[in-house]
């Protein structure tokens, strides 16, 4: 489910699909060519010649072009088709913002090239996209990761150690975080030295029911740790069609709680506590302040994932984010 703006995917910006730039870069594409009826067989496609860099387009001193390329290899470098070139780093009006202008294309030939253009901050640590502010730098991750094992204490499969973190921020009541729950199963089996974490993230304004699933959920994992968490969340996301009333809702949601062995009079106390709010609160407020714009999304190690991306997409990304923090699989 979208919350606030729609996801911008397009062929020639499949890579990014899987990066918080995502959001934006779509924009920045150039159109594509219109083939004629009677046109003849495409001739075979080659990988795009970019134009050569002009040294007097690079008059700002921040930041590097070694950077930029890090910046880019941290994003797209877990694929091996994705070719870039940084064009141009230029002063602004402002001191200590520079425009920085990339050429990204694909070895293949077979995706357009477009031209994705980014302003820097002075902090040098983020950088603005069209309408987002998206984390910048060598490691453009680390300090999104480093919050999320700082905060990030919600219920986890796995391991206990936080060297390879994989955080689902997700809301009860979403068909799209449903559908994702076969992805975080088969991470769990595929990854078992990572530590998979769920964190709350209900948005009440189109899933009304989604709040007391949340603080529902909050109270299994208090009462009973991990395992029934995971055991009523599933049971959740099953019977998620009765989360359409207050009624359903409540018949679900007791149900739940008594697949994962619990009290459903003792859990439904607790969930309606100012304490167990302010836990889901805090969930929603490390969501805000990630700026994670939707629901099922995963944080790799800080890396932010649409949860339901293809399988074996997110197993790439996963495996790439763990080499290039050095961690274990």
């Amino acid at each position: 489910m979208i919350r606030n703006s729609a996801r911008l995917a397009t062929a020639t910006a499949l890579a990014l699909l899987f990066s918080p730039i995502h959001y934006v870069f779509a924009q920045d594409q150039a159109p594509a060519t219109s083939t004629p009826e009677a046109a003849a067989p495409a001739a075979p496609v080659a990988a795009p010649v970019f134009p050569a860099p002009d040294p007097a387009d690079f008059t700002a001193t921040a930041p590097t072009k070694d950077v930029v390329n890090a910046f880019m290899q941290a994003n797209l470098g877990f694929d091996v088709n994705s070719m870039w070139q940084v064009q141009a780093i230029q002063k602004t009006q402002i001191p200590g913002i520079s425009k920085v202008i990339v050429f990204v294309g694909d070895k293949t030939g077979k995706q357009q090239p477009y031209r994705f253009a980014f302003f820097t901050m002075p902090d040098e640590k983020h950088i603005i996209v069209g309408e987002k502010i998206v984390p910048f730098g060598d490691r453009p991750f680390a300090e999104n990761r480093a919050m999320l094992q700082q905060r990030a204490n919600g219920p986890y499969r796995g391991s206990a150690a936080k060297d390879l973190e994989i955080v689902e921020f997700a809301d009860f009541q979403c068909p799209h975080c449903k559908a994702a729950q076969a992805n975080m199963d088969k991470l769990v089996a595929d990854f078992p030295k990572a530590r998979i974490v769920f964190q709350n993230y209900p948005l009440p304004s189109i899933h009304p029911q989604s709040s007391i699933a949340a603080a529902y959920g909050v109270c299994v994992a208090k009462e009973a740790g991990s395992t029934a968490f995971f055991q009523f969340a599933a049971a959740v996301f099953d019977g998620q069609d009765g989360l359409a009333t207050p009624d359903g809702a409540t018949l679900t949601l007791n149900s739940a709680v008594t697949k994962a062995g619990l009290d459903p009079a003792k859990i439904a106390a607790c969930a309606a506590t100012p304490e167990t709010k302010a836990t889901v609160e805090s969930s929603v407020q490390l969501s805000k302040d990630l700026d994670i714009s939707s629901v099922p999304t995963l944080v790799i190690n800080g890396r932010e994932v649409p949860a339901n991306a293809p399988y074996e997409t997110l197993k790439q990304l996963i495996q790439y984010q763990a080499k290039m923090d050095g961690v274990a699989q």
